[in-house]
């Protein structure tokens, strides 16, 4: 089982290396879902020798997107296979909230052999098999989800589910809301193939300027809690 820490700053991309984390999930703007990040996060991550999976995500919200928008994710895509990502992390959805296979099959395509993550989009989706079958078809290396749930607590039943029926033809993560109470759990009863979390609380940035701004920071005592409490 491999941990992957998502994160969305250098001292989170210092945490993880330090840590000796399998991975990391690299993105921006967590507060608002996390969005991709910049070329130069990408390149100073992959410098340092993180083994590096960048979202790849345009803006906040949901996961239907225009043509407009998937021409900016191609683009991302065939960049950060360019820069030496091993992978990248990914979500598309139609109207009716299924996996939207065209595009899927077109974002696996421009990464062209480095991994593939589907992200909680796939929460967002009603049959949860099928989907499963869909993106195993599509080349899909793994899936992130908190069992079609807020969190993994929540979500534990369909992730326990959702492993048995993956039985091993694709990765089953389990990511959202992981702390140090329940990642024993998660590790004893439903043994994914990674679990995903980010270790951060909320603070105010610059509290005396105009521009102070309320963030998820990475809290190392946190990430370190849930590392142990992962061990016991």
């Amino acid at each position: 089982m491999k941990f992957e820490l998502c994160a969305a700053s250098l001292e989170a991309i210092t945490i993880a290396r330090e840590l000796g984390f399998d991975r990391i999930e690299l993105c921006q703007n967590l507060e608002q879902g996390g969005t991709t990040p910049s070329y130069g996060m990408i390149e100073y991550a992959i410098a340092h020798g993180i083994d590096t999976h960048v979202l790849i995500r345009p803006r906040p919200g949901g996961f239907f997107y225009s043509e407009a928008e998937l021409e900016i994710m191609y683009r991302e895509i065939i960049n950060c296979r360019d820069m030496g990502a091993r992978g990248i992390v990914i979500g598309a959805l139609t109207e009716a909230g299924e996996i939207d296979q065209r595009i899927v099959e077109e974002l696996v395509d421009k990464a062209k052999g480095i991994e593939i993550t589907f992200h909680r989009a796939f929460d967002d989706c009603f049959d949860w098999k099928r989907s499963i079958d869909l993106l195993i078809d599509c080349g899909v290396t793994r899936i992130l989800s908190s069992g079609l749930a807020r969190n993994v607590e929540t979500g534990m039943p369909i992730l326990k589910e959702m492993k048995t029926y993956a039985a091993g033809r694709i990765e089953i993560m389990a990511g959202g809301g992981v702390n140090s109470a329940n990642v024993n759990r998660l590790v004893k009863d439903l043994q994914p193939d990674a679990i995903h979390f980010s270790g951060t609380v909320k603070v105010q940035t610059d509290e005396d300027s105009l521009f102070s701004e309320s963030v998820l920071k990475v809290d190392p005592l946190k990430v370190r809690r849930i590392l142990d409490a992962a061990a016991l």
